[in-house]
């Protein structure tokens, strides 16, 4: 099934140059672009694009806004956000996982990886730059507010929050465990469930918060 993608960002060249990476995969197709924020949200939500590829910077609403819009905590039925920047900052990255995006990913990266970033999405996976998770993640623990969810994790599930913290797919899971990959799932579902989030990347900065991994 293709993979639709709305492209969000003020600079027309990205635009394209996004495009024509995306558009070169038999699998994925842009749907809409938009040149500022206020566009994205509107372009968005008449689309609803399996992917919506964000920037930070851009006119009107700032891609942490139209994160939030999107998928934020309080939004009943959220669209996928992978936020994809020039800008790595700790404020920035953080910003947009809290606010609901499942990746972020540097424009640097690489054509590859950009690929890869919407199809993960898409799996309902997440990916952040390599450059960027683990300084992120470490940077944002905080052990003076460890937070126990209110039915405790058992030990597998533990073992799955860890490997999901660095980074690791359904299927690279499936394999280190020696389970199968609906087991997998079924388990993430079930820790999204405990720890009241949304998503793979929010299960990550709660471990990482919480101390689950070093």
């Amino acid at each position: 099934m293709t993979i639709r993608v709305l492209i969000a960002d003020d600079q027309a060249m990205v635009r394209s140059g996004l495009r024509m990476i995306l558009e070169d995969q038999d699998d994925l197709e842009v749907v809409a672009e938009a040149a500022d924020g206020a566009e994205a949200v509107a372009l968005a939500r008449q689309h609803r694009p399996d992917v919506c590829l964000v920037d930070i910077r851009m006119p009107r609403l700032d891609g942490l806004e139209v994160t939030r819009v999107l998928a934020g905590p309080h939004v009943p039925d959220p669209l996928r956000v992978v936020v994809v920047t020039t800008f790595d900052t700790d404020e920035y990255v953080y910003g947009a996982l809290r606010s609901g995006a499942v990746g972020f990913l540097l424009k640097d990266a690489g054509p590859a990886l950009l690929v890869e970033a919407v199809r993960a999405a898409d799996a309902g996976d997440a990916l952040v730059s390599p450059s960027v998770t683990v300084r992120l993640l470490r940077a944002f623990r905080a052990p003076s507010k460890i937070t126990s969810p209110d039915r405790p994790l058992t030990d597998r599930e533990l073992d799955v929050v860890r490997a999901v913290a660095r980074g690791r797919t359904n299927r690279e899971i499936a394999a280190d465990l020696f389970i199968s990959l609906s087991t997998v799932k079924g388990h993430v579902s079930g820790i999204q469930t405990k720890l009241d989030v949304r998503n793979r990347v929010q299960i990550a900065a709660w471990a990482w918060e919480n101390q689950v991994v070093s």
